[in-house]
């Protein structure tokens, strides 16, 4: 099957991924409310259709933060991205640079900072969640430092994990760690292919960039203690200098869907926001980010570069953002999918679909150049 969008994509991840890994990258937290909200309110966002404009040169290149891109996307951090693919990291980063846009590696991959930096051949985004063991949050950002990272992307909306039922009915965690052991490996057996190309020739399968701390333990029972202790509950907005005190790059809030803690944001000093709830992942009941992310443009769209994530499926997906506000757009499932069902050259791919599907939308919305689509171009309905 030779995949023609994103859903067809994650067909192919759903028959190559053992079951634990697929509803780990597809499913949300309790009824999924949110992650359906995300899809259903941006499929609703109409564009205005325009005629006899020159559209024989449609120019989807852009900046974000200092860095020049071949189109207003990136590749969002997704945790065990390694396990997917094998080293999957890698090959991601190498389908980033080869569509010239930004990857940003999860402070949850498989592979380690150093690991990406070895297989990437420019500057790559680092994300990073405020753990309690601020020693080895200090020495993450030296590394990412020392390592030319370009952009840090500092996760927020994850004081504490929700639940995800489909983790649980498929394994990935449960009450009993034989039974839940067990069930990974019968679902691995099931998918042959993946559980050699990965299962067996991706090893080591621990977490490189918080390996150290782990004294040698890769379980997943070790590393799902191992962020129930260290996600810290007592965050707060004056944090913030403990990550500028150490960086000086572009700082980029994640996880912000409401106009007051835009405008906190605002006030300390970041560079940007991703508008994002997770993917649907955390609070379920939140707004979508295609509502939320117009009410923060509105109110600090002119002080921060403005990202966005949450139910993005094509490139008119990505044209529907930025006339909602936004000045880029992280891809999360999408590329997740993409590199689970054919690797490096799977993300590739999907990147060109994307570029392809903007700049069809684009011309036939008589646009002919990225910074050209704004509001004007939505469509009462």
């Amino acid at each position: 099957m030779k995949a023609a969008s994103v859903l067809d994509y994650r067909e192919l991840a759903c028959q190559r991924l053992p079951r634990f890994l697929f509803d780990y990258i597809d499913g949300g937290s309790y009824a999924e409310l949110t992650l359906r909200r995300n899809i259903q309110d941006l499929e609703q966002v109409a564009l205005r259709q325009r005629v006899l404009r020159d559209v024989s040169n449609v120019e989807l290149s852009t900046e974000l933060f200092g860095q020049k891109v071949t189109m207003p996307v990136g590749l969002a951090p997704v945790g065990f991205s390694g396990m997917l693919a094998r080293r999957g990291e890698v090959q991601a980063v190498r389908a980033a640079e080869a569509a010239g846009i930004p990857f940003c590696l999860s402070i949850m991959g498989v592979c380690s900072l150093e690991e990406v930096a070895a297989g990437a051949s420019r500057p790559f985004w680092l994300q990073l969640y405020m753990i309690r063991d601020r020693v080895l949050l200090r020495d993450l950002i030296a590394r990412a430092r020392e390592l030319g990272c370009s952009a840090l992307i500092f996760t927020v909306d994850t004081p504490m994990g929700a639940a995800r039922y489909r983790d649980i009915r498929a394994g990935l965690i449960g009450s009993s760690d034989l039974t839940s052991a067990v069930s990974r490996l019968w679902q691995a057996m099931r998918r042959p292919a993946w559980a050699w190309d990965v299962g067996i020739r991706g090893r080591p399968h621990g977490l490189g960039n918080v390996a150290p701390v782990l004294s040698g333990k890769a379980g997943l029972k070790d590393y799902f203690a191992w962020v129930g202790a260290n996600l810290e509950s007592g965050i707060s907005w004056k944090d913030i200098d403990i990550i500028r005190s150490e960086w000086s790059g572009p700082l980029i809030i994640k996880g912000v869907l409401d106009v007051e803690d835009a405008r906190e944001a605002a006030k300390l000093g970041a560079d940007g926001l991703v508008v994002s709830n997770h993917g649907g992942r955390q609070l379920d009941g939140a707004p979508s980010t295609t509502k939320a992310l117009p009410l923060i443009a509105d109110a600090v769209g002119t002080d921060l570069t403005l990202l966005v994530d949450g139910g993005v499926r094509s490139g008119i997906d990505v044209m529907r953002m930025l006339a909602l506000g936004a000045k880029g757009v992280l891809l999360g499932r999408a590329w997740a999918y993409a590199l689970a069902a054919g690797g490096e050259q799977g993300v590739v791919h999907l990147l060109k679909l994307i570029e392809t599907e903007m700049r069809v939308a684009m011309a036939l919305a008589g646009l002919n150049r990225v910074g050209a689509i704004d509001r004007q171009v939505l469509a009462d309905l």
